[in-house]
């Protein structure tokens, strides 16, 4: 169950990043999951463990990298289709 719950607020994390960036996260829901999931890492890296935290995320790092994460790839996506 705890897998569970963490796999449903890394999506809505990964979500929130890509629906405040205006960008849309590639792979749909599983891109929205690893976007939650690499950004909670990020933020919690940089920014550390402070915030509320829900099925052991720190909720603001962990939006706030996944904002990061979310550029990140968005600007890989570009620079690949422009090349192309």
């Amino acid at each position: 169950m705890t897998l569970l719950w963490a796999l449903i607020i890394g999506g809505i994390i990964g979500w929130l990043a890509g629906l405040l960036t205006g960008r849309d996260v590639p792979g749909g829901i599983i891109g929205n999951i690893i976007a939650g999931f690499v950004g909670a890492w990020l933020g919690g890296l940089l920014l550390g463990d402070w915030g509320p935290e829900v099925a052991g995320f720190a909720i603001i790092p962990a939006i706030i990298g996944a904002i990061v994460v979310v550029l990140i790839v968005s600007w890989i996506m570009r620079s690949m289709r422009s090349r192309a």
